[in-house]
């Protein structure tokens, strides 16, 4: 089905083949990272559409008729909300701008047209951003970019060849580079992500929960995504101490352990124990609470502490955020807590996994305190033959007696749970702690990278006189989990987190280079927030900024910069010589008395005619004319020669 073509409107001029391959593989650069995140389906619709328009261009036929791309459009948008049950948002939205880009080429016919779609590309490459700011992302939207600018430059020359048209758009963006570094150095910057972002935009970001049931950690435990990023000023504590305290778990329902209602309290440093200051780059995970070493001696700026030692940010973490912290290790023990924290930390569900209950009654029965209890705990997982897995079998209703007594295989929620469990019934406060063990030392910039894959549960008791004390159940039953991380500790057959393969410690050393460069990216280029917008602009020696005075100096610097670029610009106009100056001088004399030159018409010609048409000063024209020739044309023009030019013109006096 085809329509008629329409009628150009003047001075229009139809888009080429080349210039709609051009436009055509620009847009595709800005849609393949989408392509990665759409539907299957989506993304074929699209590439069909661009493949559509070039199969028209090449055969040289009509365009399809607009009732034709008002169907697709619809089709489109009825498979875009029976993906997603909207059209609003971020993925449907973009999925959208995808295929109208798509639709807008089965209407392109002009130039006016094409510049349109490519504008629309334009925003698409913003749209990439919304979904990640990494390294690769910025790189292949630069490559768009330039596609893109070259391809609008193409339109305005379009019989210019390929290589002037790209040596074009590599100044036109050269030119604004210092304009956009400006830009992002002085525009006022506000803390966290862009206004209005959907919240679907928060969706897929990965982490600690505020919940821990059987399995959720050694899901989590597969993943290679960076958790954060720790760089330490002075020495590293070794791999065994480094615990990072996340989200503390309290409450039991039988199967999954949950946190209580936040409880703050004034923050008091640890006494004692050996100092660790350190920077922390946490990735965004969506929730309130930040990592730290056990224990924080110092909070971040905005921070809060609660009660059983969690480190809080104000709101949940939605962008990347780097923060300088302190932490001990083996502080001095702190005896005192609250006895209603206590008693919570002793209550378990009536009926709740009645063989573990059984036993710890009889520990506590033949103990003669807590610490004994703890004692014959930490045994009896020693010694009970307990394997540590990636992919532990099924619990059934009552999951600690299935654990402890049937499977005997299971993750660190699995060990830390029954644990907590047996401690509680044996009449002991415990409770459950989930974060970080371990992290890899960078061998170039000995920055430590934490990832999901090094998420962790363990158990807190408190011990009369002594405290909370931090007990890894895991590390009891299965010591190489804390010594030697986890990629040695599970069995070998089980599949690992591809950079965790020991086959594959060769890619190691690329890996290394290549975090520690996205390290500086995160930390100098997407860690540009306005703690630093405001250092920077205290080195310049303006205090105390705020946005107008942000504001003012941007303008200021961009004005500055046009005016530069203006003088720039205006010395490099070509400027006649001064032959040629003292002919346009001759010429306007002549023109004046009605003798005009023709565009076409050369110097030897036009002076005989204007001898012709002023008879009177015949002479001194054709002098002029002889003259002039004698320099443009010669071997060079003297100074003498010229100087002889401008006074003939000069005293011309026509009659």
């Amino acid at each position: 089905m085809s329509a008629v073509p329409h009628p150009l409107a003047p001075g229009a001029r139809l888009v080429s083949a080349r210039d709609l391959a051009w436009l055509i593989g620009s847009l595709v650069l800005v849609a393949a990272p989408h392509a990665l995140r759409a539907p299957w389906w989506l993304t074929v619709l699209t590439l069909c559409l661009f493949a559509w328009r070039f199969w028209y261009a090449l055969n040289g036929a009509p365009l399809p008729s607009r009732w034709l791309v008002i169907g697709v459009a619809a089709v489109a948008m009825l498979g875009v909300w029976m993906e997603y049950r909207t059209l609003f948002g971020r993925q449907p939205g973009i999925i959208l701008l995808v295929l109208f880009a798509g639709l807008k080429l089965l209407e392109t016919r002009t130039h006016r047209d094409a510049a349109l779609a490519a504008f629309l590309g334009y925003f698409l490459i913003i749209t990439n951003f919304l979904y990640t700011q990494s390294i690769p992302t910025a790189a292949l939207m630069c490559a768009a970019l330039f596609a893109l600018t070259a391809t609008l430059v193409g339109f305005s020359a379009p019989r210019r060849s390929l290589k002037a048209n790209l040596r074009s758009a590599w100044l036109l963006l050269a030119h604004a580079a210092p304009a956009a570094l400006v830009l992002f150095l002085l525009f006022p910057r506000v803390q966290g992500p862009l206004w209005g972002l959907p919240q679907d935009a928060y969706s897929g970001m990965t982490g600690l929960s505020e919940s821990m049931s059987p399995g959720n950690l050694a899901s989590l435990a597969q993943s290679d995504a960076i958790a954060f990023r720790a760089e330490f000023r002075g020495q590293t504590p070794p791999h065994a101490q480094r615990y990072w305290r996340g989200p503390v778990l309290w409450d039991f329902d039988g199967r999954t352990w949950t946190m209580i209602p936040v409880l703050l309290r004034d923050f008091t440093p640890p006494r004692g124990g050996l100092p660790y200051p350190y920077d922390v780059v946490l990735e965004p995970h969506n929730r309130p609470w930040l990592f730290a070493l056990e224990s924080a001696a110092s909070l971040p700026q905005g921070a809060r502490m609660t009660r059983d030692g969690q480190v809080l940010a104000a709101g949940p973490v939605r962008s990347r955020i780097r923060y300088e912290i302190t932490s001990v290790v083996a502080p001095d023990a702190d005896a005192q807590e609250d006895a209603r924290l206590l008693s919570r930390a002793l209550r378990l569900p009536p009926d709740s996994n009645p063989r573990a209950a059984a036993l710890a009654a009889e520990w506590r029965a033949a103990s003669s305190g807590d610490a004994e209890i703890l004692a014959r705990a930490i045994a009896f997982l020693r010694a009970g033959r307990y394997s540590y897995t990636l992919e532990p079998a099924t619990l059934g209703v009552q999951p600690v007696d299935d654990f402890l007594f049937n499977t005997k295989e299971g993750f660190c929620e699995h060990f830390a749970s029954a644990f907590v469990f047996l401690l509680r019934a044996a009449g002991v406060p415990a409770r459950v702690v989930t974060g970080y063990q371990g992290g890899e030392l960078n061998s170039v910039d000995s920055i430590i990278t934490v990832r999901q894959s090094d998420a962790h549960a363990w158990a807190e008791v408190f011990l009369a006189g002594r405290g909370w004390v931090r007990v890894d159940p895991t590390a009891a039953a299965v010591p190489g989990r804390v010594e030697v991380g986890m990629a040695r500790a599970v069995p070998q057959t089980q599949a690992l987190p591809l950079m965790m393969r020991e086959q594959l410690e060769w890619l190691k050393g690329a890996r290394d280079r290549w975090e520690a460069l996205a390290h500086q990216w995160n930390v100098w280029v997407l860690g540009y927030n306005p703690e630093r917008q405001r250092d920077l602009m205290n080195l310049v020696g303006m205090r105390d900024a705020d946005w107008r005075s942000m504001t003012a100096a941007l303008f200021t610097v961009l004005g500055l910069m046009t005016l530069v670029l203006l003088a720039w610009s205006l010395g490099r106009l070509a400027r006649p010589d001064p032959v040629q100056r003292a002919w346009r001088t001759f010429c306007r004399k002549l023109a004046a008395y009605g003798v005009e030159r023709a565009p076409h018409e050369g110097p030897r010609d036009y002076a005989s005619r204007a001898a012709r048409a002023l008879p009177g000063s015949r002479r001194a024209i054709l002098r002029i004319g002889a003259q002039y020739i004698r320099l443009r044309y010669g071997a060079h023009a003297s100074r003498p020669g010229v100087s002889r030019l401008r006074r003939m013109v000069r005293e011309l006096h026509l009659a």
